[in-house]
């Protein structure tokens, strides 16, 4: 009988305390985890090693971790995972915008960090039997899900696994007004709180990738009150 492999996860926080009972938190739900308590450590074991994903700190000593998330996004594959003490929405924007996967404010519920995790982790678990569709193209645009590669006028667009999963979600979905909720339950399996903003921050980020205007998109239209709207041709 095979085995699954243990999820890694690097977690970055230099509250010693606080680091130390999330490493127990994670350790008693079967992960795998290192701890690092600054910024440019941290970077240099993302650089050097593979985790599943990383749980980042916003605010730390050495290199700050939205600094360490910049610098590292368009490589490192795995999950980022934004953390901070503080609740403001300017930390919220530039860790989404800069590729996290997902933000959590501090002080957090074990339970709620473990769902999240989870949630995160979900789709990474599939085998690797699990049935690959064909490419899908719209347009100048081509998805190529064997690969999980997206393409622009034939040229390859570097996403991150946040990125690609939306795009693929609402590519599979052409044409039809798809909910923040059905996009929350889809990938993550949650419901969608009312507040959490890493979908608009992903749209945005994908906008840029495909060249759609911001201001007057064509491809994945805004349907106010309702959703987005993966155009088709």
């Amino acid at each position: 009988m095979n085995v699954p492999d243990i999820p890694r996860i690097l977690l970055i926080e230099d509250d010693e305390r606080l680091a130390q009972l999330v490493a127990d938190a994670l350790r008693k739900s079967h992960y795998h985890v290192t701890l690092c308590a600054d910024g440019l450590s941290g970077e240099a074991l993302m650089k050097q090693e593979s985790f599943d994903l990383v749980l980042l700190d916003g605010h730390l000593p050495g290199k700050d971790g939205f600094d360490v998330l910049r610098d590292t996004r368009r490589d490192f594959t795995g999950r980022i995972v934004m953390l901070t003490a503080r609740d403001d929405d300017i930390d919220q924007v530039l860790g989404l915008e800069g590729g996290a996967d997902d933000y959590i404010t501090k002080p957090v519920a074990p339970r709620v960090l473990m769902a999240r995790i989870k949630a995160l982790l979900r789709r990474d678990a599939l085998p690797v039997t699990h049935p690959i569709g064909e490419a899908m193209q719209f347009g100048h645009l081509t998805l190529l899900p064997q690969s999980r590669e997206l393409r622009v006028n034939g040229e390859p667009v570097p996403l991150t696994t946040a990125e690609y999963e939306l795009l693929k979600f609402l590519a599979q979905r052409a044409g039809e007004v798809v909910s923040r909720d059905d996009i929350m339950q889809g990938l993550r399996g949650l419901e969608f709180d009312g507040l959490d903003r890493a979908i608009d921050a992903r749209i945005s980020r994908l906008r840029k990738k495909i060249g759609d205007d911001a201001q007057s998109p064509t491809r994945i239209k805004t349907v106010r009150g309702q959703g987005y709207l993966f155009a088709v041709d």
